[in-house]
């Protein structure tokens, strides 16, 4: 490819990184979920458990920040593995985080809709059909379709108009997250946050099997780090420091809503973050209020997933991995468009298709991200044997010890999907992971073996332009 008709800008500050992160990890979960935490854990049962969850995710994420910090490489976690342990590993590492991300931009398709109609009740109209037992209606098809248009445009025109609406969108959720904690001062009560365990340990050892999957997508930011105008080292910091800030904002909901109702009474709650901050201030308007900072959460998460899908999908095209059309770069706007439009298509399709559908290939891509997650950790560790001499701007501590222990939290992590576990997956979920795997297979074989190593990408992209009859 030509590189300089393929190359991306550099225009994304301090302030952008870390903003597409944190967004990225904050959803609308921590409004539906709060009140089965608080139910099961307690409020400080529940705050333990996100702090506990930070620390393990904060593991693997050091391992990404020396990573990005050596080889600032658009497409991240592909061009790591690529490196430290071949091809045809990076691919599958690649393939697996395709789907966990596309299933996420999908699912906010589906979600948006169904969060206003919490606000605007109205929406639920002109039932259409019914997908594995959940209707669609036609009012939330139209909401689902504009946003993803929207959502669609807003990245193709450009990272910086992104990088821009994240910062609107983040700047509210930091004012709800504020009203929340003056409204525990005003109107809260320590009593409510007993008992502090809920019902014990179990409980909390629940809630801790579902907080790191909250987390996903601090991994963003090596996505796009060929549009990151930072050094190398401040990234790698930002990155870890984003986990943090996602960590302090799930404790800071816990231990707020917690203070604002009885456990059970909240754990009733179809929405129980939502009744919490209309009981602490004693007003409906900011269970409202609250509710759209919700809101602001999945389309951070959606924005920030399509940046990290469409620049996963566009390095991979520039290592010969997928047709390279995906590493179209727009002459003007300088982004991957085609990878957006790919990208967004899924996401104007997806609303057609209800939640339940959605819910089954976001639990399958959640499986696969932790799996991509212990595979830049075998990585990490690969690398700091094979090549010890490589330059790492950020340099984690103890590095063998902290690789060994996020290797260790991933394989764990990927264990709670299993079945028979509590969290596992279903048969249909399954389904979704083996048909994904299946077509993974099929393009894998035309992918050259290719040693790792500084110049696996250059091997790579000579082997794929050789006639198939010459290799």
């Amino acid at each position: 490819m030509d590189s300089e008709n393929t190359a991306l800008v550099r225009v994304l500050g301090r302030w952008d990184v870390l903003v597409v992160a944190f967004g990225a990890m904050i959803g609308f979960g921590w409004i539906v979920l709060t009140g089965d935490f608080l139910r099961d854990a307690g409020a400080w049962g529940s705050a333990l458990a996100f702090a506990i969850g930070g620390v393990v995710v904060a593991l693997i994420g050091l391992t990404y920040a020396e990573l990005v910090s050596a080889i600032p490489k658009a497409g991240g976690e592909h061009n790591y593995v690529l490196r430290g342990m071949g091809a045809r590993a990076a691919f599958a590492t690649s393939w697996l985080l395709v789907l966990g991300y596309i299933t996420v931009v999908a699912f906010e398709a589906v979600a948006l809709p169904e969060s206003l109609s919490y606000l605007i009740p109205g929406l639920e109209s002109a039932r259409l059909w019914s997908v594995a037992g959940s209707d669609v209606y036609g009012m939330w098809v139209l909401v689902g379709v504009v946003g993803a248009v929207v959502m669609t445009a807003l990245n193709y025109v450009g990272v910086r108009p992104a990088a821009v609406f994240q910062t609107i969108a983040v700047l509210f959720l930091c004012a709800v997250g504020a009203a929340l904690l003056a409204g525990a001062f005003v109107g809260g009560t320590t009593e409510h946050l007993q008992p502090a365990f809920g019902t014990g340990l179990g409980g909390t050892i629940g809630v801790l099997m579902a907080v790191p999957f909250l987390f996903v997508g601090f991994d963003v930011i090596p996505q796009s780090a060929e549009e990151i105008k930072v050094s190398s080292r401040r990234v790698g910091l930002i990155l870890v420091f984003s986990v943090g800030c996602a960590a302090a904002w799930y404790i800071l909901v816990m231990l707020t809503v917690g203070s604002a109702l009885p456990a059970d009474e909240l754990g009733a709650s179809g929405l129980a973050a939502a009744e919490g901050m209309a009981a602490l201030w004693n007003s409906s308007v900011m269970g409202d209020v609250l509710v759209l900072g919700g809101i602001a959460g999945i389309l951070t998460s959606w924005n920030g997933f399509v940046i990290g899908v469409s620049r996963l999908l566009y390095a991979m095209a520039q290592s010969g991995m997928v047709p390279a059309w995906f590493g179209r770069v727009h002459p003007r706007f300088r982004t991957p468009s085609n990878a957006i439009l790919f990208v967004g298509a899924f996401s104007v399709v997806a609303p057609f298709f209800g939640s339940e559908l959605l819910t089954w290939m976001v639990d399958a891509g959640g499986f696969a991200v932790i799996v991509a997650y212990t595979m830049v950790a075998l990585t990490f560790l690969a690398l700091r044997r094979r090549e010890p001499e490589l330059e790492r701007p950020f340099r984690v501590p103890a590095g063998r010890l902290v690789g060994c222990l996020a290797a260790v939290c991933g394989l764990g992590l990927t264990t709670l999907f299993l079945p028979g576990m509590p969290s596992g997956l279903t048969t249909p979920e399954w389904v979704v992971v083996g048909l994904w795997g299946i077509f993974g297979v099929v393009l894998v074989r035309r992918i050259p073996r290719v040693r790792p190593g500084p110049e696996a990408e250059e091997q790579l992209l000579a082997a794929v332009r050789q006639p198939a009859r010459s290799r």
